[in-house]
Order: C-alpha cells, then structure tokens, then sequence
C-alpha cells in the first residue's frame, strides 16, 4: 500500500513522547498519526493538536473512549463522563474520529453488557455530534470479551449503530487482528450504516501469539492475514481514508523505536 495513507497509532511505539513521535514520522515521511489518550496528556489535547498541525501532520483518530459496561450505575454514569471528557479532548486535539472499545462482559451477561454499551453511546452521542466528533465502534476478538469488550464482530457494531438509528456520526472502526477470522465479514461490512466504516486498523496475527492476547500482535507479514486482501475489502465498503498501523506488542515494544519504525514503513508498503 501507498506510503501516503500510513497513520502510526502512537501504541505501536509507545515509550516515544508526542514530540519524538512527530520527530520520526517527519523523518520517515508519515503524514498522519492516530495518538493515544496517554500520549496528549502531558501536554493537552490542544497543544498537542497544534503541535501536529505546526509539524504538518494530520490526524486518523484518538484512541480511546469506551468501556461503558459497569456493575453499577454509578461505575457506568462514570463511564459516561470519561467519554464526555474524551470526546472533548478529539475535539481540542483536532481528531475526526474518537475510537470506542465498547467494555467488558458483566456479571456474566453478554446480553445485558451489550445494553449497557448501547445505553452508554446514547448517552454521549449528542455531544459527539455537536462537537463535530465521529465514534467508531471498534469490535476486539472474542477471547477479550471477558475484560475487553463485549463487542467482538462487525455485525454486533452494525447492530448497534442501527439500534441507535444509523446517525452519520456513529460508525465502526475495523481491526485486521481483531475480525480477520470472522466468516461474514464481507457481509457485515456491506451492511455498515451510519457513518460507515471510520477506520482501519493493520498489524497480524502470528500463532503462537508474540505476548499476550492484548498485546501479542506481530507485524505485517509475519502471520496469518491476508492483509492486501482484508485492505481490499474495507475499501470495497467505501472506506477511502488513512490505515492505522497498530502494533501492540510486547515483542516489538522491547526493540528500539527506530528499528521498530523502520520496520512498519518497510511492512505497510510491502504488505499491506
């Protein structure tokens, strides 16, 4: 894939500040970046946004908002607030999107979790719009159900964004390591409503695993997906826009930035 359409997620290289992250991707050639909630805080989402609009970098998304499931109401309206919170600093920071990791499975009811998710976008959704703040529901693999999300395939995001009646600023994000083996995907993404699919997340899935389940994604070419393939796909959804690379990964987190870096130019334009 084009250089041009790379955008770092800031967890790929996450002991990196945000001024060394647009430092490499000057040097690199990456035009967007998609930074993490940690990574603005030093600073703020405002300065921080200015600190790449200066640096001429655009912006993919800021990760995260969600975990919306909670045992009690008060744990829940919490969660509300904290994205409240988030979805104000997308705004500040100048981000398009603010990528939801909906929450975990509760007191051992999927059904119910799923609720609470949907209830917790509701809640939110009003601010998104008037903020001018798109939220994409991002499914994570089944097996982070338990202390993840409850969210796990595209049809269960699409669900959602119907239920909440298909408004243009909820959409679904789509992550290779997270929906690769999913069977009726093709036919989920055609159904996507609302906003569509606002994003695209790349790295792979090597067997075994290079860490933990939420961080032993290897990079692109070393395991199992077919990523030319899934990027073909998504962009017969009518998905056009930047793709995320994000490598959360013990394995490559030990290694130093810059190989690391090098190695994700080197990948996504080989294969991806």
């Amino acid at each position: 894939m084009d250089l041009a359409r790379l955008s770092l997620n800031t967890k790929t290289v996450p002991t990196l500040t945000l001024a060394e992250v647009i430092e490499h991707c000057q040097r690199r050639g990456i035009r967007t970046v998609a930074p993490w909630r940690d990574t603005i805080a030093p600073m703020g989402a405002a300065k921080a946004g200015g600190m790449l609009a200066d640096a001429g970098l655009g912006l993919s998304s800021l990760c995260r908002g969600g975990m919306f499931t909670a045992a009690s109401a008060a744990g829940r309206q919490a969660a509300v607030e904290d994205n409240l919170r988030a979805i104000d600093d997308a705004a500040a920071l100048g981000a398009p999107v603010l990528v939801l990791v909906c929450g975990p499975v509760v007191d051992r009811d999927p059904r119910a979790s799923a609720g609470m998710v949907e209830d917790g976008i509701a809640a939110v959704l009003h601010h998104a719009q008037d903020c001018g703040v798109r939220l994409g529901i991002e499914p994570l693999h089944p097996m982070l159900a338990a202390d993840r999300s409850v969210i796990t395939r595209v049809a269960d995001a699409t669900r959602v964004v119907d239920r909440l009646a298909a408004p243009p600023s909820l959409g679904v994000v789509v992550d290779a390591y997270h929906v690769w083996w999913d069977l009726e995907l093709d036919e989920s993404l055609g159904a996507v409503g609302g906003g569509g699919v606002l994003g695209f997340h790349v790295s792979d899935w090597a067997s075994p695993l290079t860490g933990g389940l939420a961080s032993g994604r290897a990079m692109m070419g070393d395991g199992s997906i077919d990523l030319p393939a899934l990027a073909a796909r998504v962009e017969k959804s009518r998905y056009a826009g930047p793709v995320e690379v994000e490598v959360l990964s013990d394995l490559w987190w030990r290694m130093p930035p810059d190989h690391v870096l090098d190695t994700v130019v080197e990948r996504f334009v080989a294969h991806v």
